[in-house]
This record gives C-alpha cells, sequence and structure tokens, in this order.
C-alpha cells in the first residue's frame, strides 16, 4: 500500500487468505488516468467494501476487478491465478460473480421462476422454458430454499416486476446466489434505498456472507459503517485509505475527501 494509509484492524495473514489481489491496477482513458496504481487485497471470508466520493475511481476499480475492463497496466489475481485477461463469464465460472449487472431479473416471471432459471445456468439450460415441470422438479426444492434465504418466501409466486425496490434486490441477490458464488461482487446494492430498506438489504447481505467473500462498491461510508470487515477509500483514482470503519471514518484525508457531501 501506498504511503499515509490507514492501516487494517487485522494483522497480516497467510498469502493463501488473499482470495482477490490487484497489483499496480492502472486504467488510462486517451491519457486521462482513471486509476492508478491501485493494490488491493481482499481477504477470504471478509466483507471488503470499496467506497470513495463521486469521481474517485470506485466503479473504474470495480469494473477491473470484475472484468468488464481491461487495465491498461497492473494485474489481478485470484486465489492465486491471474486473470488479467479472462472474460467476466470465464471468472464467473470459477467462483466469483458480479451481481446487479449479470443476474438479470425477468421482470414478468415469478420471483420462484426467477431463482430457478438463474439455477439452470451452470446446466446450460436457462432459456429453456419449455422443459417441463417434471424435469424442473429438482430444482425448485433449491429455489425455494435460495428464496426462504433473503426472507422472500412470502413473494415466491409474485411477478418480479410487482416487488418494492429493496425486495428486487433481495432477488437479485438471491439470483446470484444460485451460482453458488465464492466471491460476491455487490454492485451500490444500498444505492437509492431509503433507511428501512437499507437496513433490511445490509442485514441480507451480513448473512448470506458467512461463508463466501464479498466485495461490494459504494458510496456512502456510513452506510457501510457496520457491514464491512475492510474498506478501501479511493480519491482521484487512487487508494487515500484502508482499514476497519473506526480508522478511516477519522483519518484527516477521508473526513476532508467526504467534507460538506453529508456521507462521512
Amino acid at each position: 500500500m501506498t504511503t499515509g494509509h490507514t492501516t487494517t484492524g487485522h494483522t497480516a495473514g497467510h498469502t493463501g487468505d488473499i482470495i482477490l489481489e490487484a497489483r499496480g491496477l492502472t486504467m488510462e482513458f486517451k491519457g486521462f488516468v482513471a486509476v492508478k496504481e491501485v493494490n488491493l487485497q481482499v481477504r477470504r471470508g471478509t466483507i471488503h467494501a470499496l467506497i470513495g466520493p463521486n469521481g474517485a475511481g470506485k466503479s473504474t476499480v470495480f469494473n477491473l476487478l470484475t472484468k468488464f475492463l481491461t487495465p491498461t497496466r497492473g494485474q489481478i489475481l485470484y486465489k492465486g491465478r491471474d486473470i488479467t485477461a479472462m472474460k467476466p463469464a470465464d471468472v464467473a465460472l470459477l467462483g466469483m460473480v458480479r451481481s446487479f449487472q449479470i443476474s438479470a431479473v425477468f421482470p414478468h416471471l415469478s420471483v420462484l421462476e426467477n431463482v430457478r432459471v438463474a439455477l439452470q445456468r451452470p446446466l446450460g439450460t436457462s432459456f429453456h422454458f419449455w422443459k417441463s415441470e417434471e424435469t424442473l422438479r429438482d430444482l425448485r426444492g433449491r429455489a425455494l430454499e435460495l428464496i426462504e434465504a433473503v426472507n422472500l418466501t412470502p413473494w415466491a409466486d409474485h411477478l418480479a416486476a410487482e416487488l418494492p425496490y429493496g425486495r428486487k434486490r433481495a432477488l437479485e441477490i438471491a439470483t446470484t446466489l444460485a451460482l453458488d458464488p465464492e466471491v460476491m461482487l455487490l454492485d451500490e446494492p444500498l444505492a437509492g434505498m431509503g433507511h428501512e430498506d437499507i437496513e433490511g438489504t445490509a442485514a441480507l447481505i451480513k448473512r448470506v456472507s458467512a461463508d463466501r467473500t464479498i466485495l461490494m462498491v459504494e458510496h456512502n461510508l456510513s452506510v457501510v459503517a457496520h457491514l464491512s470487515d475492510t474498506i478501501t477509500v479511493l480519491r482521484r483514482g487512487e487508494i487515500l485509505a484502508e482499514g476497519p470503519y473506526e480508522a478511516v471514518s477519522r483519518n484527516p484525508q477521508v473526513m476532508e475527501a467526504y467534507m460538506g457531501t453529508g456521507h462521512a
């Protein structure tokens, strides 16, 4: 990490503890350096938040890590394997799945049907809607388990289009869980939510993180305060600070970056 970072509350673990790593990640757009020499380590079994004020470069870093962009320079490692040149779909097969982007929800299918379609993806039969109920029976039980896991059981037979905003986000998490990811990458999962939905969705993220790693990008520092084990703060494409909320929220540089935004 660069000089001046807030250190994390965790002691340095073995290299095997790092499930996702960026080394010298740099992204240039026609001469403009959007991301500069970012070094990031996401530890296995943790919730890691990537945050920053508008224009900080967090979305670009996230798009690089999730393989929606290819870096100008640098390297991305997943479980020690270089995935820098891999495509998002191939990375998903390795167990690293981005939600709210590739886990599309079909508005005119029910909650149960949406989750069942997601379960079919690894089987290569996602769009075989003509399959008989008998053929799909094995998937129904697992779909209902996932629906229960995200507290959507009362909504199982409702069309996705009918769901309130927060419930749609829960459904998106369920469809992501259907791919059984080892690492879930959440793209601003709490954006646009009211206070009640934020609390519910944050609790859901905490619950589903029990046996997996989560990396999430977020704008609001206070929203991830009690959710994340580690917070990485970006400013102008570089890492400004990193550590637990208690440390980064008191960092003078972080306070200055968020000054006047109402998000610190």
